[in-house]
């Protein structure tokens, strides 16, 4: 059997590890496992592709479906959110608007911007845990 690196999303190897340990699988064998099974799956005749993509178009209802082609269209709506959600970026409208916003950061510090600034600094000058400028928090 031929191997090839690839590159897996963090959730899903951590998914795979987790039931492959239950299944006495590496994270590695279960993803293969699962791979092999969504290529048969998906060739299965029990999949009517014309259905699930007239679902996915908007054109049927997912309740019509089989259990078999609702975890596909499942399998795309959640690709088809999680790529719109990584696209989404309202940063120019909020600074156009003048409207302040909070966000996480990579360690989960809560920085609230407001005309573009960045006032993590000052909140943990304050010790503010919701990372509000210091002047707001003292204002408050």
């Amino acid at each position: 059997m031929k191997t090839m690196p690839t590159r897996i999303d963090g959730e899903l190897f951590e998914s795979a590890k987790a039931t492959g340990e239950v299944q006495s699988r590496s994270a590695a064998q279960q993803l293969d496992h699962w791979a092999r099974i969504g290529r048969e799956f998906e060739s299965s005749p029990s999949v009517t592709h014309s259905a699930i993509t007239d679902v996915l178009a908007g054109v049927s209802s997912y309740d019509d479906l089989r259990d078999s082609e609702q975890a596909v269209v499942r399998v795309a709506w959640n690709d088809n959110v999680t790529a719109r959600i990584a696209e989404l970026d309202f940063t120019d409208d909020l600074l156009e608007a003048g409207l302040p916003w909070a966000e996480a950061d990579a360690d989960g510090t809560v920085i609230v911007v407001n005309d573009g600034a960045d006032h993590r600094d000052a909140a943990s000058a304050n010790g503010s845990a919701t990372g509000a400028p210091a002047s707001a928090s003292s204002a408050a």
